[in-house]
């Protein structure tokens, strides 16, 4: 049977489930997070990266109203669905689940990941949720930040460009 983008992406209760049928399957839960709002060459090899550590990559991903209050109110340009699709038809992606905090606490206490990634713009103990996958053995790892790879960035030489015209 062919997977879809669609069948990649889970409700909350659907992730829990699946976290405690890999780990009874012996597979390590690599786990991520992110607006991810316009994709770009940082975010995939980010994800190649993320993907690499582990046998399956499951993306925590900011719903529309966690993404405004983080970055601000013309964000995200692209919705929550639109997002998540384009997430999904990624190779490296296994699994995407939206979730409505500001952090992604509570989902990683539910996947229970062994490997908890980061972008290269992190310290290790600013890490949200280190202190839980930690506490049964797992481990956070900073993966190599792409200098000059923002959605921030390219939407700032968008209106730089649009000034210009």
């Amino acid at each position: 049977m062919k997977i879809t983008p669609r069948d990649k992406i889970l409700s909350r209760q659907k992730a829990r489930e699946l976290g405690e049928k890999l780990r009874k399957e012996g597979k390590v839960i690599v786990f991520t997070n992110g607006c991810f709002d316009i994709l770009h060459r940082g975010h995939i090899e980010y994800l190649e990266y993320a993907k690499s550590q582990g046998d399956v990559l499951v993306v925590g991903i900011n719903d529309d109203d966690s993404v405004r209050r983080l970055k601000g109110k013309n964000r995200p340009v692209n919705n929550l669905q639109d997002r998540m699709y384009v997430l999904a038809a990624l190779y490296m992606v296994d699994f995407i689940i939206p979730f409505s905090q500001d952090t992604p606490y509570e989902l990683i206490k539910e996947v229970k990941p062994h490997i908890l990634v980061k972008g290269g713009d992190y310290e290790p103990h600013d890490v949200v949720g280190k202190d839980i996958v930690e506490s049964y053995g797992g481990k956070v790892i900073i993966a190599p930040y792409k200098e000059g790879y923002s959605t921030s960035h390219l939407l700032n030489k968008i209106k730089k460009e649009e000034k210009s015209l």
